[in-house]
């Protein structure tokens, strides 16, 4: 008995350290404990926090860098700023090696181990727990796998293989796909992980132990993978995993999100939020994107001014260069800088002045007024037109500094918005049959509520407000309206862009470098994908090498198997 409480502790100690109450409990009092005290729900929290709120290094270098970029739904690069235009898009290894492929490896870790845990014959031994371990794992795959293609799946968690195998993105689909149907046979019609101190409650932060709710997690996330695969070279499993997937149950009332830690004082260890990148390096804050503020704007949508703020304005005086590459461009960049006022909605003489002379422009707007967003993937030629002012910030509350005690907006997992929105693509699709647009309405308003606003009449006499048109106009509505649904969820959102072209504002490619840059490597292509891990060339190079023999060159421009 004795040494079964120590190998618990010990795991507990391991494995991770909770947020909790309960958790700081164990770690105090040790001597304490009896095996009837120990639960598996003291880990489920840290398997979902390193996931979907992890420290600043992934948060940073990852999704803010990478995705978030790519996806259109943040820009860098205005005049002043610490970064350039196309950061992250100019691959790094330094970046994609911490932010992205070591942090997927380190979590793959911690959910071995919770699921050897909680697994059968484990010390922990739970069902439910492991139907859970089963989604979060199919959740962890899905995004790994579409920022990378093939990585270790089938054999990345065997003890006994050193060096796994890279597995094809359908194969890796297909088995996501088997284990959430083996999650959703176990949850069955269970609402709870078990009684007294196996019942999961607050320690699941996402869904507060509601097991039925995980099981509806499991159905979207299944329905997800569904429409992704669809049409891809060999697939032939999506519309029964689509129809399976809607007729069990999609996630309908109950978002799927990770609350912030608004008291989180270790945002290096611990947990971090935009807002500690934001208020602590005042030389890396972005700003709203144009192709964000302009699809809000041009279609009255109430959630612009949820989403984003009103530019600073003011007066601002922009200086032309004088001397070097530059000078040549100026009537380029000048007539950028317009084009990109007049694309926001904004009427000269009426919402801004423009002054101009041979040695610079004075732009005049009222402040706190207009919303412009800043051009995406800009070149470090054009910087020095992009005053900061010009451009909108994100809102408040995605910038949120944590232990400030102010509210903090959660990490996106699953919307029952985007649910709405998968039902009614599928059906636009032919996968199954029902009324497309009914299930598109529904959708917007759970979008719309996320933000804690509504559909207005003047968004729903917009091109957005119903889903109208060819097929083809009707999923770039869908996509458009799923794309905005994952607004902070930059993996979701890029794969969305990468996968359907839409919205088309947010594929941003290049033909001019004196504006809209190159890119090194990508050569003015869209980001296609990461590139892998330095490490894996050395750790397990065979099987890395065969990967990039089947799928492609290891460069950001290579499509994955679900975008060919």
């Amino acid at each position: 008995m004795k040494n079964k409480i120590l190998i618990i502790v010990s795991l507990v100690l391991a494995i991770s350290v909770s947020c909790t109450d309960d958790f700081n409990d164990i770690n105090q009092q040790p001597d304490a404990l009896s095996t009837s005290d120990v639960s598996a729900k003291f880990f489920v929290t840290t398997l979902q926090q390193q996931f979907y709120r992890p420290t600043m290094i992934p948060l940073w270098f990852g999704d803010l860098i990478h995705p978030d970029g790519f996806s259109a739904q943040i820009s860098n690069g205005w005049a002043g700023s610490d970064w350039s235009g196309d950061l992250g898009w100019v691959y790094n290894s330094f970046y994609t090696d911490l932010g992205a492929w070591d942090w997927y490896a380190a979590y793959n870790s911690t959910l071995t181990s919770y699921m050897n845990l909680v697994g059968e014959e484990g010390p922990l031994e739970n069902d439910q727990y492991y139907a859970l371990g089963l989604i979060m794992k199919g959740l962890y795959y899905t995004q790994f796998t579409e920022t990378h293609g093939m990585i270790p799946y089938s054999e990345a968690s065997d003890p006994n293989i050193q060096l796994p195998v890279y597995d094809a993105q359908i194969d890796i689909y297909k088995g996501i796909i088997t284990e959430l149907d083996q999650a959703i046979a176990i949850i069955g019609s269970n609402t709870t992980t078990g009684e007294g101190v196996d019942q999961l409650g607050e320690n699941d932060v996402i869904f507060g132990g509601n097991m039925q709710n995980w099981k509806k997690l499991a159905n979207s996330l299944k329905l997800r993978i569904a429409l992704r695969a669809s049409g891809a070279s060999g697939e032939d499993f999506s519309a029964n995993a689509a129809s399976e997937a809607i007729a069990s149950g999609v996630l309908a009332e109950t978002d799927a999100l990770f609350a912030a830690y608004p008291e989180e004082s270790n945002i290096w260890g611990g947990s971090a939020s935009y807002g500690d990148i934001w208020h602590n390096f005042a030389g890396s804050q972005w700003r709203a994107t144009e192709a964000m503020v302009n699809i809000l704007q041009n279609n009255n949508d109430p959630r612009l001014s949820k989403i984003t703020k009103p530019s600073v304005g003011g007066t601002m005086t922009i200086l032309k260069p004088t001397t070097g590459e530059n000078v040549a461009l100026i009537d380029d960049h000048v007539a950028f800088l317009q084009s990109t006022l007049n694309g926001a909605g904004l009427v000269l003489g009426t919402d801004y002045t423009w002054t101009e002379t041979a040695t610079d422009i004075t732009i005049t707007m009222p402040e706190f007024t207009n919303y412009v967003g800043l051009p995406s993937r800009l070149s470090g030629k054009i910087k020095s037109y992009m005053h900061p002012d010009l451009f909108s910030e994100p809102s408040d509350i995605v910038t949120q500094k944590t232990n400030e005690g102010s509210p903090i907006f959660p990490t996106i997992v699953m919307t029952t918005a985007d649910s709405h929105f998968m039902i009614a693509e599928a059906i636009v699709k032919g996968l199954v049959s029902g009324d497309a647009n009914s299930y598109y309405q529904i959708g917007l308003d759970k979008a719309m509520a996320l933000w804690q606003t509504s559909t207005s009449s003047d968004f729903l006499l917009s091109d957005m407000g119903s889903l109208s048109g060819t097929t083809e106009e009707q999923l770039e509505k869908i996509a458009t309206q799923r794309w905005v649904a994952n607004y902070t969820n930059g993996y979701e959102s890029w794969a969305i862009v990468r996968d359907t072209g839409y919205p088309s504002a947010a594929f941003i490619e290049s033909t001019n470098n004196d504006i809209i840059s190159f890119a090194g490597d990508l050569n003015g292509a869209y980001p296609q994908r990461l590139q892998y891990g330095t490490s894996v060339y050395t750790s397990n190079s065979t099987n890395a090498q065969s990967a990039v023999s089947t799928q492609g060159p290891d460069k950001m421009t290579t499509k994955l198997w679900f975008a060919r």
